[in-house]
């Protein structure tokens, strides 16, 4: 297995980075947000802390590749950093403290290295292939300069190591949901109020906040549709480090298919199959 502890290390680093450009423009009153053709919103944070990450990429690491939600693709994507600058941008223009930079390093495809920095909420999660998945609360005090060695054993004084539930009936789990309307626009709304039916507890979290909740316990199921590679790159280390699984809504593995399903592993397939099950009947109804 590669060793990805120089990864990490600058992954960690680039946080750092994007939590020094973002957290100051948080909730300014001169903040610029601007509309994008899809018609999402993009603000001067989004840009300016991608700029950031891709100019340090460039410094230390030429020849990899990178894609991020608010510049595209470059480079070669054998190893390719995968960016979102500020996931949660609408939480963000708005002043909801629920945001965060996603950085992930994939290798032919396959995230190798996930973190996802909250500093609003002075909270980091971070994971490699390998090295376990690992939280530490004061975000902004993580540095590469502390050792990705370090960094992955939990080292630091108030991280502590990641690991999903052992919650094994839906009856008795957890789920978020994210939205309604990427349900109902997907086609999905009666799967979803099905499998809310038959679980012990259902809300919206929402953006990255409601994996990382997966990834430590707190919830057992989280899935939406309607996302980007660099929306999910990022989690799925942390997600599958943690004890976790992560496929598409479908079952397809990793984060390229449009929409995403974690769990806590001993309720994967029992949530693909009711998925799976309520399509069909929904198809059986609809011919």
């Amino acid at each position: 297995m590669t060793d990805h502890a120089a990864d990490l290390a600058l992954a960690l680093e680039l946080a750092d980075l994007a939590d020094a450009v973002s957290l100051p423009r948080f909730r300014a009153i001169d903040l610029d947000v601007q509309t994008k053709p899809d018609r999402t919103h993009v603000t001067e944070a989004d840009l300016a802390v991608e700029r950031a990450l891709r100019g340090r990429l460039a410094e230390v690491r030429p020849n990899d590749g990178v894609l991020g939600e608010e510049f595209g693709t470059e480079g070669d994507t054998h190893r390719q950093w995968i960016l979102d600058p500020i996931d949660g941008t609408a939480n963000f223009l708005r002043g909801v403290p629920v945001w965060g930079t996603l950085i992930a390093l994939a290798v032919d495809g396959v995230p190798v290295v996930g973190v996802a920095s909250s500093p609003a909420m002075a909270r980091r999660w971070w994971a490699a292939t390998g090295m376990g998945a690992w939280t530490r609360s004061s975000a902004a005090e993580l540095g590469a300069s502390e050792g990705a060695s370090d960094a992955a054993s939990g080292a630091f004084p108030d991280a502590h190591r990641l690991r999903v539930s052992g919650v094994a009936a839906l009856g008795d789990a957890a789920l978020s949901f994210q939205s309604l309307a990427q349900w109902r626009d997907a086609g999905y709304l009666d799967q979803l109020l099905d499998l809310a039916q038959r679980v012990w507890r259902d809300r919206a979290y929402g953006d990255l906040w409601a994996y990382m909740l997966l990834a430590e316990g707190l919830i057992d199921i989280a899935g939406e549709f309607d996302v980007k590679p660099y929306d999910l790159a990022a989690i799925v280390p942390i997600v599958e480090e943690a004890g976790g699984r992560f496929t598409s809504v479908t079952g397809d593995p990793g984060p390229w298919h449009g929409s995403a399903l974690a769990t806590n592993g001993l309720l994967h397939d029992a949530v693909l199959d009711v998925l799976a099950d309520s399509a069909g009947a929904a198809d059986a109804e609809g011919s």
